[in-house]
């Protein structure tokens, strides 16, 4: 306490009054104290400190005054944006609740390797009921997410586990909050639903770590508005719509329309350059309206959205059509009111703002479609189409972790905007099932398909009996294999986890995190792999191992080789097995050590060997020889 109090009155003393007519600390005005004790070099414990020598600081420092507002704020600029300027508040009480916040998710994220650490990274497996623990705390959410954040920031190649887990508590966290979002935009009257705020949604629960905002999204289509305005100048400088501000006011003269409609084809296809993705269709991005925005290419269903939103914006009403295999909108010919599709024009966004007679249409797909197929769809409609999509895709997926959460995040969409659709419920309870992930929820699931649909009791009767036992499992968990090198069977092992390797055949590079002495995989693969053509062939030992291009692949010993100059590996799931990156390897975190309880050590002297066989001495980018950076992980192993 004694050195606040004189590190306070030094900065008095230095700062803001002469020494020889300097007071004692506690005379100085309000002001000029609370200036004081909002110093850089100061911190929290400094203040607390200060506050306790005696009644006069301790009023300075009250929990509302600049002194613990200036903490608040310096310690946790993100949440700044959570207050308003001058706003009255408690800060002591703001800083305390957000400092055990920080500490209890810290507390939480760091448990959760120990509970859910698994061999299998690309399997899709979820956190699943860990999360429901972060909600049950009962804590603010923004400073759930900002000490998540704190986390994700911190020094790049350090606490990799740590920032795993805490990536994933934030995805869920966002999704719960995009969810709520998204039934409350559901719950509006059908008239007040935007298909532009529905699509962000849908962006936003997809990519939840991304920053996709409404708003944001909205500037950029005003700006693109802006221009299409200057290029209708330039054809009609009295056009109304160069004058009105209100979007919801509509230009009803069809020539006046179509000079619209000109000029944003001119913007959007030929000055932006905006065009359907034909060469990579099945891309989810080209779904996604901020990287449609980004990319300027997406599908008919994402490109209409933008046109729809753009042509409104500037005075014309253009209605959305589900069309089969190719999302369009209409434009009324007539006054407003006509069901008949020879009415209305078609705009095929997808192919540069083309319009279409309702025959036309037809040639596009090459076949007939009744008139049921022309008619306006609602907002909600627009966006099953558009999740749909998605879903499609996750289905075609390559059944690794990126697909996987593709098709759940969909799933989740699809069964929002109608909970009730039987065939994606069972979709959702098989994959939660295939995914071993929330057996409890599976069983709601099934409970209410059965509600539904009573036909069902066959699929839904193996799932129920399926997961039961997948629940009693769960009750009792294997021990998982514990492999030391030193064992006679695994002396043929020559590397170990957390090595950099390079394979000589595909030169694709990679960082081990795991092996067994000889291949364990199914006949069926080893012939598929063409292992018999192996000098070794299966009889040799194979490794786990992540992959730069964010694969995991089992690779057999023959075809691998250290690494000649170790670099990071940029796999999603490296946090998952490693703590740390240390310029020649990685360092396995707790759990894949008690798996491997002597490849460290193993490791540790391989690149000692490898690496610093002729500069013994030589110095890491963070300024310790290698020697010394070894010396500290023997210690901490």
């Amino acid at each position: 306490m004694a050195t606040s109090v004189a590190r306070a009155e030094q900065l008095s003393l230095n700062g803001i009054v002469n020494e020889s007519q300097s007071k004692k600390l506690t005379d100085l005005p309000t002001e000029l104290l609370e200036h004081i004790l909002c110093f850089p070099v100061l911190k929290h414990v400094d203040v607390c400190n200060v506050s306790c020598c005696c009644k006069r600081l301790h009023d300075v420092c009250h929990g509302r005054g600049k002194v613990w507002e200036h903490q608040y704020k310096i310690r946790w600029p993100r949440l700044q944006r959570f207050y308003r300027q001058n706003e009255s508040c408690d800060w002591l009480r703001e800083y305390i609740t957000r400092h055990r916040v920080g500490i209890q998710i810290r507390r939480t994220v760091e448990s959760i390797s120990k509970r859910f650490f698994t061999e299998v990274p690309c399997v899709g497996q979820v956190l699943g009921d860990s999360f429901a623990e972060i909600e049950s705390l009962g804590m603010p959410e923004h400073f759930c997410e900002d000490e998540l954040l704190f986390i994700l920031n911190s020094d790049k190649r350090k606490s990799l586990t740590l920032k795993y887990y805490a990536k994933k508590i934030l995805y869920f966290l966002r999704q719960q909050n995009i969810l709520r979002n998204l039934k409350t935009f559901l719950a509006q009257p059908a008239e007040q639903q935007s298909a532009l705020e529905g699509a962000v949604l849908v962006d936003q629960y997809c990519n939840p770590l991304a920053d996709v905002t409404l708003e944001s999204i909205s500037q950029q289509i005003d700006d693109v508005a802006e221009k299409a305005k200057k290029m209708l100048r330039i054809k009609n400088p009295s056009h109304p719509s160069l004058r009105v501000t209100n979007s919801d006011c509509m230009t009803e003269d069809f020539e006046l329309q179509r000079q619209v409609l000109w000029a944003l084809n001119a913007v959007l296809y030929e000055q932006l350059q905006y065009k359907g993705n034909e060469c990579d269709y099945y891309n989810p991005l080209n779904s996604y309206i901020h990287q449609v925005l980004l990319r300027r290419t997406g599908i008919p269903i994402s490109l209409s959205i933008l046109y729809m939103t753009l042509a409104r914006k500037l005075g014309v009403q253009l209605e959305p059509v589900n069309f089969p295999n190719h999302f369009l909108l209409r434009w009324c010919q007539r006054p407003r009111g006509s069901e008949d599709i020879y009415d209305f024009v078609y705009i095929d966004a997808f192919g540069k703002g083309k319009q279409l007679t309702a025959k036309e249409c037809e040639y596009l797909i090459g076949h007939q479609v009744t008139a049921d197929y022309y008619s306006a769809i609602s907002t909600t409609e627009v966006l099953l189409r558009m999740v749909g999509n998605l879903l499609n895709i996750g289905k075609r997926g390559e059944g690794n972790e990126k697909s996987y959460q593709l098709l759940r995040d969909s799933l989740d969409l699809y069964l929002t905007i109608n909970p009730d659709n039987v065939q994606y419920l069972l979709l959702q309870a098989r994959l939660y099932f295939h995914l071993g992930i929330w057996p409890e929820k599976v069983l709601d699931i099934l409970q209410h398909i059965q509600a539904l649909d009573p036909s069902q009791h066959g699929a839904v009767g193996y799932l129920v009996q399926h997961t039961l036992e997948h629940i009693q499992h769960k009750k009792h968990p294997v021990t998982p294999e514990v492999k030391r090198r030193s064992a006679p069977e695994h002396l043929e092992v020559q590397y170990s986890v957390g090595l950099i390797m390079k394979h000589k055949r595909s030169g694709y590079n990679c960082v081990i995190y795991g092996w067994d002495p000889k291949c364990t995989m199914s006949q069926e693969w080893i012939n598929t792999m063409r292992v018999h053509q192996l000098s070794s062939g299966a009889n040799q030992p194979f490794y786990n191992v992540l992959v730069q291009d964010g694969t995991c692949r089992y690779a057999a010993q023959e075809n691998l080789e250290p690494h000649s100059a170790p670099l990071e590996i940029g796999h999603p799931e490296v946090g998952r097995y490693f703590s740390e990156f240390a310029e020649t390897h990685y360092v396995a975190n707790e759990e894949l050590q008690t798996r491997y309880p002597e490849d460290m050590r193993e490791t540790l002297g391989t690149v000692q060997e490898l690496y610093h066989r002729m500069t013994p001495g030589s110095v890491s980018r963070n300024g310790a020889s290698a020697s010394e950076q070894m010396s500290h992980q023997f210690k901490s192993m």
